[in-house]
């Protein structure tokens, strides 16, 4: 059961992840690009921790677990990073709008 919501993570942040990718190729506005960047980052984030976090399930062995715990780190660096760039960018997206109407 477990495995099934790690697998239902894993597919919707992909989703996510194309989306949001697909938004900032289409945006022409640069801080909006840049945020679509940051938000397409912490799916891709939440991606990796879903595939390390399955990974011990699948591999209950001490390399397993030694790989969920690398890819859970490097997710965890990622979403955090990209997550804090997305909400200082978002303050300023509405405000490039209005000046590029």
């Amino acid at each position: 059961m477990l495995n099934l919501i790690f697998v239902f993570f894993i597919v919707v942040s992909i989703v996510f992840y194309f989306y949001y990718k697909t938004k900032q190729f289409r945006s022409t506005l640069p801080i909006r690009k840049k945020w679509y960047t940051a938000k397409a980052g912490v799916a891709l984030g939440i991606f990796i921790i879903a595939f390390g976090l399955n990974a011990t399930i699948i591999y209950p062995t001490a390399v397993g677990y030694s790989v969920a715990v690398v890819f859970f780190l490097v997710g965890a660096g990622l979403a955090y990073n990209n997550y804090k760039r997305a909400s200082h960018e978002g303050k300023y997206v509405h405000e490039e709008y209005e000046l590029n109407k």
